[in-house]
């Protein structure tokens, strides 16, 4: 998947130095993706747009907080251990997660299939919660904390259906840019699969071969997620639908009344 581009906003007024630095050192620790644990300052300044002086002013407040190690030899940076704890602190602490992963277990479970649960950032889904109960193998292991492009999968279609106009055609900018020639054939799969969660409740997607996926939004008082169940299968998406989309569409219930509860507890 082509890197994520550049949103680093643009200085606010008002804003104080101490917060832009804030701003900027997060945009630093964002720029660590998967497969490239070690970036210099040089790939650090290109992924965030961020000058090198700033980015070298940055990177070793970052390591001086313990949110980055340095590699001298090899002249780069990694994300430190700590990182690691702020996600787990999330995860624990998280809601959503303590109402919906029992309920997403169990169906997993008695169903045989996958089930997930994301959340969006920027143009991009995250996994909070993945599930992995399929009776075949699929080449895609799926973890928290994972990123799925919001533009190709059912998580991602979901969510949209759920945005403002405005907020849509932004990010619709953004797909644009990184489809390229795709984006005319991909924009009318995504208004469809809008039409089909106004219409169902649900979309549907298969962006990775032989893998079916069903997604359905989920409101809280916290925000919207996107709940997905998948199969790895040589079956049709049509016979995939008619078998999950009621129990998807269950599970929803399901999470939204027990969240309910607890809201209301």
């Amino acid at each position: 998947m082509p890197s994520v581009p550049k949103t680093t906003s643009p200085d606010k007024p008002g804003t104080s130095p101490a917060n832009r630095s804030l701003e900027r050192g997060v945009e630093i620790l964002r720029a660590f993706r998967p497969g490239s644990d070690l970036l210099g300052n040089g790939e650090l300044a290109e992924r965030t747009g961020l000058s090198r002086a700033t980015v070298s002013r940055l990177t070793q407040t970052l390591v001086g907080m313990g949110m980055l190690q340095q590699e001298p030899l090899r002249k780069g940076y990694r994300l430190a251990p700590a990182v690691l704890s702020l996600a787990h602190a999330m995860r624990s602490g998280s809601g959503i997660l303590q109402v919906a992963a029992p309920l997403m277990r169990t169906l997993a479970e008695t169903k045989h299939i996958n089930v997930g649960l994301a959340a969006p950032d920027r143009d991009e889904m995250v996994y909070l919660e993945s599930i992995r109960y399929s009776r075949r193998v699929a080449f895609r292991n799926v973890v928290s904390g994972q990123r799925v492009p919001m533009e190709l999968t059912s998580l991602g279609r979901a969510y949209l259906a759920t945005t403002s106009l405005t907020r849509r055609k932004v990010l619709y900018e953004v797909f644009r840019a990184r489809r390229g020639a795709q984006w005319p054939s991909l924009l009318a799969e995504i208004e469809g699969a809008i039409r089909d969660v106004h219409g169902s409740g649900y979309c549907v997607a298969s962006w990775q071969p032989e893998v079916v996926a069903l997604a359905a939004p989920i409101a809280t008082t916290k925000g919207t997620y996107s709940l997905n169940v998948s199969v790895s299968t040589g079956d049709t998406a049509e016979s995939v639908v008619e078998a999950l989309a009621a129990p998807l569409l269950e599970l929803r219930r399901e999470i939204t009344k027990a969240w309910s509860r607890r809201a209301e507890a």
